[in-house]
C-alpha cells in the first residue's frame, strides 16, 4: 500500500475501532470486545509498522484530494511516524495487558474501556501525523478527552474523578492558550499548514506577536509534556488512573508533548522571522535542567509506587527537553533513542506495580515491604527495569542517554551530561530502592518522620474481581517483552541508525516544507546521519549511573541512622518543594500561569 493510503488509514483504524467497540460492546461478551479491540490495535500496529520506512524521506498524504495549500495535509517525517508506532505498540500492550485486569461489567459497558483506548491511538496517531496547525489541536484535545475519561474511569471512587477533574481543567485552561497563539499566528499569516506558516513567517521580522504566539502554544505542549512548572497534574492524575492508562500516558502521551515542541519550532518558528535559535536553546535547556532535577528530587521522596513513576517519568522529560533544545540532529537521534527504550520501560514498570494492585490492594513502598516475596520473576522483571532506567548497557535508555550526553557535552563538557547522570541515577535508585524492599523484603521496614504527610499508596480501590485470584500470564509476559524491546533497541545498530537518519530529515525544514508542499513526488532529501552507536565514554558513563543508582538505593535500604532534623536547611527546602504539589487547582493554575509568564518573559528579553 502507498503512502496516501497508509497515512489516512493510521488514523482510521482506531477511530473505526473505537465506533465499534462502542456499539458491539452492547451485546458482545468481554472476551467478544477483547478480540475486537486486539484486532484493532493490531492491524495498527501493522499499518504504522508499514509506514515507517516509507516516511524515510517524508510522507504526505493530501485529504479529500486538496492540495496542500487549500487543504488539510497529513505529513509523517520518520520521527512522527516512529513515535505513532511506539504509540501503536504500547497501546497493543495494553490491550493485551488488560484482557483479565478489569473487573468489568457485562452487558452495555463492556467495550467502554477499550473503545475509550482506541479513542485515546487515534488522538495520539493523528498528532504525530499531521502536517496541520489547527489539526494538531483537533487530535490533541481528542487524546485530552479520551485521557480525562480513562483517568476518572471508576466513577465510584472519589479520587480518580478528583484526578480526572484536575487533570482536565489545568489542560484545558493549556488548551485555551495554544489556541490563541493559533489564532495569532493565523492573523501574522493567513495559514495553517505548518509548512506554508514557515514560509510566510520568515517574510516577517520576529516581534512580541511571534514570541508570544510560540510561548502560548507551547504552553499546551509543556503542559502535556509535564516540563516544570506545568507538571503538577501528572502525578496527582497517575496515582488514581488505571494501571493500563498510566502506561500510555507515562509511556508516550508526555512524550508527545516534547515531540510537539521540536516539530513547531523546526517547521514553523526556525526561520528568519521565528524564534532565535539562541533564546530557544537556552530557555528550554534551562527548563529541561529544572524539570530533570525537580523530578529526579520528588521521585525520592515518594513512597506511592505509581506517583514515584510518574515523577520519573517528569525527570526524564527534561532530559528529553534539552536534548530537543540543542537544534542538533545529534542531540534528537539521542532523544529519539531515549524516547522509544524509555517508553518501554515505563509501561513495563507501571505494568508490574500493576501486578501489586492485582495481589495486595497497594501500591505502598513501605507497606509491601517484603509481601511480594512470592513474585520473585516480578521482582526480578521490576529491578531490571530500574537499571535500565539508570541507563545500564545494553538497554536503548543508555544508548538514548549516551547520545544525549554526547551531544550535550559539545558545549558544555561536564554541566549537561552530569545532569543526565543524576537524574538517571536517581530515579532509576527510587525504583531499585522500592524494588529491593517490597519483592526481597531487604532492610529494616522504614518509619515515617512525624509531622510529614505523605501519598502512601495503600488503600487503593481494587481494578479486579479477586485480589487472591491465579496471576493472568498476560500480566507478566507484556512486561517482559516490553523490557525485550528495550534491550533490542539498544542492541540493534539498524534501528539506531534508523532513527539518526530520521533526526536529520526531521531538522531539515526546507526538505519538509519541499516535501509537504510539491507532494508525494518530491525529491529525497540529502541528509547526513549523526552518529548512532555506542562509545566507550557512553558505556562508561552508564555504567556509573547504574553504580550510582544501585548504591543509593542499597545505602537507603540499610539506612538505620538517625534523621536529619526537621529544621535543617535540605530538610525544609524539601518540605517546601513537597508542600508546593498541594493537590489544589487553583495552585496548579497559577503555577501554569507563572510558567507561560516566565516563558515569554525569558524569549522575548533573548529576542
Amino acid at each position: 500500500m502507498t503512502e496516501t493510503v497508509l497515512l489516512p488509514l493510521a488514523v482510521a483504524i482506531p477511530l473505526l475501532g473505537a465506533a465499534l467497540l462502542a456499539l458491539a460492546g452492547r451485546t458482545l461478551p468481554r472476551l467478544g470486545c477483547d478480540i475486537l479491540a486486539t484486532a484493532s490495535a493490531t492491524a495498527e500496529v501493522v499499518c504504522l509498522a508499514l509506514l515507517w520506512p516509507q516516511s524515510r524521506h517524508l510522507a504526505t498524504a493530501d485529504l479529500g484530494g486538496w492540495p496542500a495549500r487549500l487543504g488539510i495535509v497529513l505529513a509523517a517525517d520518520p520521527v512522527g511516524a516512529g513515535l505513532a508506532l511506539l504509540v501503536a505498540v504500547l497501546v497493543l500492550a495494553v490491550v493485551v495487558y488488560s484482557w483479565r485486569y478489569f473487573d468489568e461489567p457485562v452487558g452495555e459497558h463492556a467495550g467502554a474501556f477499550p473503545a475509550l483506548i482506541m479513542l485515546f491511538e487515534a488522538g495520539m496517531a493523528g498528532f504525530a501525523l499531521t502536517g496541520d496547525l489547527f489539526n494538531a489541536f483537533v487530535f490533541f484535545e481528542l487524546m485530552g478527552a479520551a485521557a480525562y475519561a480513562l483517568t476518572g474511569y471508576r466513577i465510584e471512587d472519589p479520587r480518580p474523578l478528583h484526578g480526572a477533574l484536575t487533570f482536565g481543567i489545568v489542560t484545558s485552561f493549556a488548551a485555551y492558550c495554544s489556541l490563541f497563539g493559533i489564532g495569532l499566528l493565523y492573523a501574522r499569516t493567513g495559514e495553517l499548514n505548518l509548512a506554508r506558516l514557515g514560509l510566510r513567517l520568515a517574510s516577517h521580522h520576529t516581534d512580541v506577536l511571534t514570541v508570544v504566539a510560540f510561548a502560548l502554544i507551547c504552553t499546551a505542549l509543556l503542559v502535556k509534556a509535564a516540563a516544570v512548572p506545568f507538571h503538577f497534574w501528572l502525578p496527582d492524575a497517575h496515582a488514581v488512573a488505571p494501571t493500563p492508562v498510566c502506561m500510555l500516558m507515562s509511556g508516550v502521551m508526555v512524550e508527545l508533548g516534547v515531540y510537539g515542541i521540536g516539530r513547531v519550532y523546526w517547521t514553523v518558528f526556525s526561520g528568519p522571522g521565528g524564534i532565535p535559535p539562541h533564546a530557544f536553546r537556552t530557555t528550554f535547556t534551562a527548563l529541561g535542567v529544572l524539570t530533570a532535577l525537580v523530578g529526579a528530587l520528588m521521585c525520592w521522596q515518594q513512597r506511592h509506587l505509581k506517583r514515584l513513576l510518574a515523577f520519573s517519568t517528569v525527570s526524564h522529560v527534561g532530559l528529553f527537553l534539552i536534548g530537543i533544545a540543542l537544534l542538533t540532529p545529534a542531540g534528537i537521534t539521542g532523544t529519539a533513542v531515549y524516547v522509544a527504550a524509555h517508553g518501554c520501560v515505563k509501561a513495563a514498570l507501571f505494568a508490574l506495580a500493576g501486578v501489586l494492585l492485582d495481589r495486595y490492594g497497594s501500591v505502598d513502598e513501605h507497606g509491601l515491604h517484603g509481601e511480594a516475596r512470592e513474585l520473585r520473576l516480578v521482582g526480578v522483571l521490576f529491578s531490571t527495569g530500574a537499571l535500565a532506567l539508570a541507563g545500564l548497557p545494553p538497554f536503548g535508555t543508555g544508548l538514548g542517554k549516551a547520545l544525549g550526553e554526547d551531544a550535550a557535552g559539545h558545549g558544555q563538557p561536564w554541566l549537561l551530561p552530569a545532569v543526565f547522570v543524576t537524574a538517571s541515577a536517581v530515579t532509576g535508585a527510587a525504583v531499585l530502592r522500592a524494588g529491593l524492599r517490597v519483592f526481597f523484603g531487604i532492610g529494616p521496614v522504614p518509619r515515617s518522620r512525624p509531622g510529614e504527610e505523605e501519598t502512601t499508596g495503600e488503600g487503593e480501590e481494587p481494578e479486579i474481581r479477586s485480589p487472591r485470584r491465579t496471576l493472568p500470564p498476560t500480566m507478566i509476559v507484556i512486561p517482559g517483552v516490553l523490557l525485550a524491546l528495550a534491550a533490542l533497541i539498544g542492541c540493534l545498530p539498524a534501528v539506531a541508525g534508523a532513527l539518526a537518519h530520521a533526526a536529520a530529515v526531521f531538522t531539515d525544514p526546507a526538505h519538509y516544507a519541499a516535501a509537504v508542499l510539491t507532494g508525494p513526488g518530491a525529491p529525497p532529501a540529502a541528509v547526513t546521519a549523526p552518529e548512532s552507536e555506542w562509545t566507550v565514554p557512553g558505556v562508561l558513563l552508564g555504567l556509573l549511573s547504574t553504580l550510582l543508582a544501585t548504591a543509593l538505593a542499597t545505602a537507603a535500604v540499610h539506612h538505620r541512622g538517625p534523621a536529619l532534623s526537621p529544621h535543617h536547611p535540605v530538610v525544609r527546602a524539601v518540605r517546601t518543594l513537597r508542600r508546593l504539589h498541594s493537590g489544589h487547582l487553583g495552585d496548579y493554575l497559577a503555577w501554569l500561569t507563572l510558567g507561560l509568564t516566565a516563558l515569554c518573559v525569558a524569549l522575548v528579553t533573548q529576542t
